[in-house]
C-alpha cells in the first residue's frame, strides 16, 4: 500500500490527473489504517494494568478518530483543486493513467482477497476501504480508456469530484460512529434494550436502574447496572441468581459486568449521580 501510494504522488505529476489525485489520498487513508490497526492490534493485546484498568481496546477506536480527520482533510483539499478544473479542464495523460489503473486494481484487489477471511471489526473495516480502492481505480480505467479515444478532459475532475464525495460520506459516517463510540455512547439501542428485557423479566428482580451499556472499541462491551431485589435470599440463592443471570447475559458477549444488588428498602448510595 504505501508503494502503491508513493507512485500514485509520482503519477499525478505525470499524468496530470485529479482523479489520479483523489484516489491517491484515498490510499494515504487506507495506508493510515493498516499502519494504525497493526500497531494498535499489538498495543490492544497488551494485559490492563493500573493506568488502563479496562486494557488497551479503546486505541483503535482513537486511531479510527485520527484516520478519519486526515481522509477529511485530504478530500477536501482535493476538492479544492478538481471544482476549478470543471471551468477550465486540462486534457490528463490518458496511457499513464491507464497503466496505473490497471496497476492500482491489481494490488488493492490482491490486497482485498487477502483480507477477505478476516473476523475482526478492524480487518473487515479494512476489507471494505480496500474494496472501495478497487472501484476507484477500475472507474479511473474505464475514463482513462474513454480519453484514449475521446478527447473529453472534463471527464477527469467529475470522476475525481465524485470519488471523492462518495469517500467524504461513508468517511464522515465512520467518523460520527467513531467519535460517539469514543465519547461512551450506547453502541446500540437495540442491545441495550435486550439486555434490559432478560434482566426485568428474572422473577426475582423488582426494578433496574443507573443501567449503563458502553463499548471498548465497537466490538467489547462493557455493561453496569443496579438490580434491586424483590426481597432477602440465602447464600446458594445469591449463587443461583449470579448463575442465572449469567447465563441471560452469555449470549451478549460482553467484555466486563459489574452488576450491584440492592434491596427495595435500601437507599441507593448512588441516587444522587442519576
Amino acid at each position: 500500500m504505501f508503494v502503491l501510494l508513493l507512485l500514485n504522488s509520482l503519477a499525478v505529476r505525470l499524468t496530470n490527473s485529479t482523479a489520479i489525485m483523489a484516489d491517491a489520498v484515498h490510499d494515504l487513508g487506507d495506508s493510515l489504517s493498516i499502519g494504525l490497526a497493526w500497531g494498535l492490534n499489538k498495543l490492544s493485546k497488551k494485559s490492563r494494568d493500573e493506568t488502563f484498568s479496562y486494557g488497551y481496546h479503546r486505541f483503535s477506536l482513537f486511531g479510527a478518530v485520527i484516520n478519519g480527520v486526515v481522509l477529511i482533510a485530504g478530500s477536501i483539499w482535493v476538492l479544492t483543486i478538481s471544482f476549478p478544473r470543471l471551468l477550465s479542464p486540462e486534457m490528463p495523460d490518458a496511457q499513464g493513467m491507464l497503466w496505473l489503473a490497471i496497476l492500482g486494481v491489481i494490488v488493492n484487489g490482491y490486497a482485498a482477497f487477502k483480507l477477505s477471511e478476516g473476523k475482526t471489526l478492524n480487518e473487515r473495516v479494512l476489507n471494505w476501504h480496500l474494496l472501495e480502492d478497487v472501484l476507484g481505480w477500475v472507474a479511473v480505467l474505464i475514463v482513462a480508456i474513454v480519453l484514449m479515444f475521446i478527447e473529453l478532459p472534463i471527464l477527469d475532475p467529475i470522476l475525481s469530484i465524485g470519488f471523492t464525495l462518495f469517500i467524504l460520506f461513508n468517511v464522515l459516517k465512520n467518523l460520527r460512529t467513531a467519535i460517539r463510540l469514543f465519547l461512551q455512547a450506547t453502541p446500540e439501542q437495540a442491545i441495550q434494550e435486550k439486555i434490559k428485557i432478560e434482566l426485568s423479566t428474572l422473577k426475582f428482580i423488582e426494578d433496574i436502574h443507573h443501567f449503563h451499556l458502553w463499548s471498548l472499541d465497537g466490538e467489547r462491551h462493557v455493561l453496569t447496572a443496579h438490580l434491586v431485589l424483590n426481597h432477602y435470599f440465602d447464600k446458594q440463592e445469591y449463587i443461583e441468581i449470579k448463575h442465572e443471570i449469567s447465563t441471560r447475559l452469555s449470549p451478549f458477549h460482553l467484555e466486563h459486568t459489574t452488576l450491584e444488588f440492592e434491596f427495595v428498602d435500601e437507599i441507593c448510595r448512588d441516587s444522587k449521580n442519576n
